[in-house]
């Protein structure tokens, strides 16, 4: 015994060594307890945090085969409206065309006609300008021959000659 103690439950060094020890190894349980706690909860939201993410990521995947697709849709559609452009740009070119060359005829003909009209026209005034100068030549004609007995003479013939006209 060499601090005057008969057993060592009985010296004050033992108790305050086990008391520190069951002191800590309790704290040292709850101390466990919340630092698991913690360290559950942050895996917890770590594993919400990466659930999160791969939910994302596969939305993200999602919209961007979306976009994709609307992307190669909108190229079809593209190129099928310049197609069909293309396509009425030819049939307007070839309207106008057909018509422009139906146009070209009109006024051809048009022109035919007025160039037909005046030349009728002028073959008229042709005529017309011929009978009157023929008309006039003919009554100087008739004016220098014809005398009161020429003209009694052919009123007689005239008169002679109507039973034969009215029976044909």
């Amino acid at each position: 015994m060499p601090n005057g103690y008969a057993y060592f439950w009985h010296d004050p060094k033992f108790w305050v060594a086990a008391s520190t020890i069951l002191f800590v190894v309790l704290v040292g349980r709850l101390a466990w307890r919340r630092i698991a706690a913690l360290l559950d909860a942050r895996a917890e939201r770590v594993r919400a945090e990466l659930d999160e993410a791969a939910r994302l990521r596969a939305e993200a995947e999602a919209m961007r085969r979306q976009a994709e697709a609307d992307r190669a849709a909108a190229l079809k559609e593209a190129e099928e409206l310049l197609a069909r452009a293309r396509a009425e740009a030819q049939r307007v070119a070839e309207a106008t065309a057909a018509e422009a060359e139906a146009a070209a005829k009109r006024r051809e003909r048009m022109a035919m006609d007025r160039i037909a009209a005046a030349e009728a026209g002028a073959l008229a005034e042709v005529r017309a300008a011929a009978a009157e100068i023929a008309t006039a030549a003919a009554r100087n004609v008739i004016a220098e021959r014809m005398d009161a007995a020429a003209d009694a003479k052919l009123i007689d013939r005239a008169v002679a000659e109507l039973p034969r006209a009215l029976r044909a």
